[in-house]
């Protein structure tokens, strides 16, 4: 259900890097609202300012001009430590390439995020059994990435930021690695996260993956525009 609440605000946001002569906007006076239970989509092509805009969104990097307000808060009034707290915590992040640790079980992997919050073992075991029966990977926990599909790798990463709550889910291209079968797969377990309460944004170059959001919003040359 979407809410009044603004959970992110880009407000004129500008990302400048100078390559040696030259200069790049990767975002260009940038604006944008996401209200607390949307699914978005942002979608453009490599090289548009989509990783710069979600690296700015998580708390990863600062934007050179414009604000950004994380829940109703300007960004630069958030310390170092309440930062790293929402970045462990309240968001959850899920990747293309997974980053799963190759030596970790699934539910190891999914588990790390909760020893650096320093959960209790007794809450990280139900926070572990909760997130891989949600995915649909109970009964593959004890299995190491190596053998594990693609598919089951990015459940397990959805597992991992399942686990530790989050307000937000912000997913980098998360099918751009699968087929399109399990990339659909991976886009129906997103649907239910959402109808469960999440709020979604999903980075794609894919219109067809955009297409199955609620709302999308187009970048191009750092340039934001809502797409009808």
């Amino acid at each position: 259900m979407v809410t009044d609440k603004e959970i992110i605000k880009l407000d004129d946001v500008s990302k400048i890097y100078e390559i040696g002569d030259t200069v790049v906007r990767a975002l260009d006076h940038a604006s944008l609202t996401i209200h607390e239970g949307e699914f978005v989509g942002i979608v453009g092509p490599s090289g548009s300012g989509k990783s710069t805009m979600m690296n700015i969104i998580g708390c990863l990097d600062i934007a050179d001009e414009g604000n950004y307000y994380l829940n109703d808060q300007p960004i630069e009034e958030y310390t170092e430590s309440e930062l790293a707290r929402i970045r462990n915590k309240e968001i959850g992040f899920i990747f293309q390439n997974f980053n799963l640790i190759g030596n970790l079980t699934a539910e190891e992997n999914v588990e790390l995020p909760l020893i650096y919050q320093k959960v209790s073992k007794a809450e990280r075991r139900q926070l572990v059994d909760e997130a891989l029966e949600k995915v649909g990977l109970a009964g593959r926990r004890r299995h190491k990435p190596t053998e594990l599909s693609g598919g089951q790798q990015q459940r397990v990463a959805i597992a991992r930021a399942l686990a530790t709550k989050p307000a937000l889910f912000l997913a980098d291209e998360p099918t751009g690695n699968l087929d399109s079968k399990t990339g659909e797969e991976i886009m129906e377990l997103f649907h239910e996260l959402h109808e469960s309460g999440h709020t979604m944004v999903l980075i794609t170059h894919d219109d067809g993956v955009a297409a199955q959001t609620a709302r999308r919003i187009r970048i191009k040359d750092g340039h934001v525009k809502e797409v009808d």
